[in-house]
């Protein structure tokens, strides 16, 4: 099966979140992606809860499509196989902290005395300078040093909290697949190599600079903290649950006081336009609350959809997998991984017409295509037996044939 990126090599050196999705992005869209690790244990989030057949939920959902090869890159024979991988890859992929590929032996430099042309990418997570580029760094430490919590506070003054998903790590592995495609762009049309970088910061930041920084964006204007337009958000409970909505024009304004019965707000001066509504934004919400409470879900959603008023229920996450929307585009599908069983798994978001899609292969084992990765690039069987006794190369046993779905 075909996809936009077949015949791209890819070579993963990355372990946890950012860097495994970036690729596994790019394994959906049909490049070959060469999962390199360390037979002792591989990627970190094998190891995680949540498991199955001997696979954790977090690694499974992170790094389908790919062949995984074990390496141990502290043996000279483990580092060779490397190169040999090299030589025929077009992006090479690290997320060690600044200093750590380099000592190595696989810093740019190196990996270009192989491979000139291959795109080299690194990925950080508090950037390559500065007092924080050595500390180790997880998902809540760049929220706080983004901003991140502080806006998701709703207020400079009010005490911050986090966003109760991963974001960071997400954004920053979606953020270098984009940029990834870039630089194989740039290549294709220059013959230009790029060494990619990017940190988990520098992705949070730029995200939140579209619409949470325009407190800072005037130089000689700042405001001396984001105040809240309101503490409340846009989750209204209703006597069975929750729904959402959204009001953003004098049309959809008129239509909400329809589907609420409520007229007689069409004459209070303090929602007369969008902007007093925004002002007076605490009062608006209050009132809205107070005649949603008193039905259930589904009569509220039917009637704000009648008036055309942007609505949408509340789900949660065992309710979204058989909502009609998601069943009708097909978005949640079930798959056979053939050690963890069966699983539901999100489809690639984006679809390519004129392209085949991509054939589903669950996430490796561990060294689950050392020995068949390894004799393309001419190890024979003699060589492969003698670096897995030597622990220079890593294989798994036992592991049963894929099947599709």
């Amino acid at each position: 099966m075909t996809g936009p990126l077949t015949g791209i090599r890819i070579l993963d050196l990355t372990a946890m979140v950012s860097g495994p999705l970036a690729t596994m992005m790019l394994a959906d869209q049909g490049a070959e992606v060469i999962k390199v690790e360390n037979p002792r244990g591989g990627d970190f989030t094998r190891s995680a809860a949540n498991r199955q057949g001997g696979f954790a939920a977090s690694y499974l959902n992170n790094n389908r499509n790919k062949r995984s090869v074990a390496l141990d890159l502290k043996n000279e024979d483990g580092r060779a196989a490397l190169r040999r991988l090299l030589e025929d890859a077009d992006v090479f992929v690290q997320n060690f902290r600044p200093g750590v590929i380099e000592r190595m032996g696989f810093g740019e430099a190196a990996v270009r005395d192989v491979a000139p042309s291959i795109v080299y990418v690194s990925i950080s997570g508090f950037g390559e300078a500065g007092p924080y580029a050595q500390k180790p760094v997880y998902d809540p430490l760049v929220q706080g040093l983004s901003g991140l919590a502080t806006v998701q506070a709703g207020s400079d003054e009010r005490r911050p909290q986090l966003v109760r998903t991963i974001l960071p790590d997400k954004l920053t592995g979606v953020t270098a697949a984009q940029a990834i495609t870039a630089a194989l762009f740039a290549r294709e049309r220059t013959r230009t190599p790029q060494h990619v970088r990017l940190s988990m910061l520098d992705s949070v930041i730029a995200f939140l600079w579209a619409s949470d920084m325009g407190s800072q964006t005037f130089v000689s204007g700042e405001l001396p903290q984001q105040a809240a337009a309101s503490f409340q958000d846009l989750i209204y409970e209703t006597r069975d649950g929750y729904i959402t909505l959204a009001v953003q024009n004098d049309r959809e304004w008129w239509a909400l006081l329809r589907a609420l019965e409520r007229p007689e707000w069409g004459d209070d001066p303090r929602f007369a336009t969008a902007a007093l509504r925004q002002d007076n934004i605490d009062a608006r919400l209050e009132l809205t609350q107070s005649v949603i409470c008193g039905a259930d879900s589904a009569h509220w959603l039917e009637r704000l959809e009648a008036e055309g008023v942007p609505c949408a229920p509340v789900l949660t996450r065992g309710e979204l997998i058989d909502h009609p929307q998601v069943r009708a585009n097909g978005i949640i599908q079930e798959v056979e991984h053939p050690l963890a069983g069966r699983l539901r798994q999100a489809r690639a978001p984006a679809r390519f017409d004129g392209a085949e899609t991509v054939e589903w292969r669950g996430a490796p084992a561990l060294g689950q295509d050392t020995l068949a990765v390894l004799r393309q690039c001419g190890y024979d069987d003699d060589t492969l037996t003698r670096l897995e006794r030597a622990g220079a190369i890593g294989v798994a046993r036992d592991t049963v044939e894929e099947k599709k779905p």
